[in-house]
């Protein structure tokens, strides 16, 4: 079969024919129909091997009957073992949920990293009723997913985006204030959702107020963060800084059933702003890595 490899030495990634899968015990065959690409993955691509097959997030169909899958069920899944972008994969059934019919394979492929992260996030803040929020990353795949479900929750959320043109759809998702910079954000906050690390994570900071918490769940910007004791003396005592990954090894088949009946009745919007078909990965990648990408990139297999 084919299946997308890592090629550090060129800076790209390439198509090979591999070895078919061979399913464990628990696991569920799946013929990939699409994947979406995330940030992590591209970040991982220089620091792996000439041939490592990346790729997390899957929507295919059942290839074979199996642990209480059938053959040709429409499924969504989350490949902890990497591996997605190609023809099919293996993956342990606590990590495949059942796809209704009304969420198109496209749509499905954002869901299991980005909107696993959100959802998680949202519960990990406890009440967010009369709440302010803040989102930053708000364009991006789990930010926009983000400031949906604080908003479902009663968060008042402020987002933050890169620009005007980023953040466009945000209001309408539920924001009731959009800014291009965290410092135009007017504190304080209960929450602070922060992507972007760097001074973006510094300003997050000095927003949370006394007894908030800032989630810490990426570093998009790349940059280190630098942190002052003495920044806050303003009215922040007792904030918790907390670094979050939104995934521990147990099953998310109960989380990814949930987002796909979200989406399927529409009460979740899913923003594909890259659909093309495989081949042309390498014009994902880069498409994601220069920001061009408001939402997600989703690429369709055959």
């Amino acid at each position: 079969m084919r299946a997308i490899v890592n090629t550090p030495a060129t800076g790209d990634v390439a198509f090979r024919e591999v070895a078919e899968p061979t399913a464990a015990a628990g696991d569920v065959l799946v013929d990939v129909k699409a994947f979406s690409v995330n940030r992590g993955e591209i970040l991982n691509l220089p620091t792996n091997d000439e041939g490592w097959r990346p790729g997390w997030d899957v929507a295919g169909v059942v290839a074979e009957t199996a642990n209480g899958f059938t053959a040709g069920q429409r499924v969504v899944a989350l490949s902890l073992a990497d591996g997605s972008w190609a023809e099919r994969i293996a993956v342990p059934a606590g990590f495949v949920a059942a796809l209704p019919d009304t969420v198109g394979f496209a749509e499905a492929a954002t869901l299991p990293v980005a909107a696993l992260t959100a959802l998680r996030l949202v519960r990990e803040s406890g009440t967010l009723l009369g709440r302010r929020v803040l989102v930053t990353g708000a364009a991006g795949g789990v930010g926009r997913i983000l400031v949906q479900l604080a908003a479902a929750a009663g968060a008042e959320v402020t987002a933050v985006a890169r620009n005007t043109e980023r953040a466009k759809g945000l209001t309408e998702l539920g924001a009731t204030a959009v800014v291009t910079d965290p410092a135009e954000a007017e504190g304080p906050f209960a929450v602070v959702y922060e992507a972007a690390g760097g001074t973006s994570l510094t300003a997050a900071l000095e927003l949370v107020g006394p007894g908030g918490t800032v989630f810490s769940y990426g570093n998009s910007s790349g940059e280190d963060t630098p942190v002052s004791f003495f920044r806050f003396f303003g009215g922040h005592e007792q904030a918790v800084l907390r670094h979050f990954v939104f995934v521990t090894g147990a099953p998310v088949d109960e989380d990814l059933a949930t987002l796909a009946r979200l989406v399927g009745a529409g009460s979740l919007s899913v923003e594909i702003a890259y659909r093309e078909d495989w081949e042309r990965i390498n014009e994902a990648l880069a498409a994601v890595r220069e920001r061009r990408v408001a939402g997600k990139a989703v690429l369709t297999v055959g």
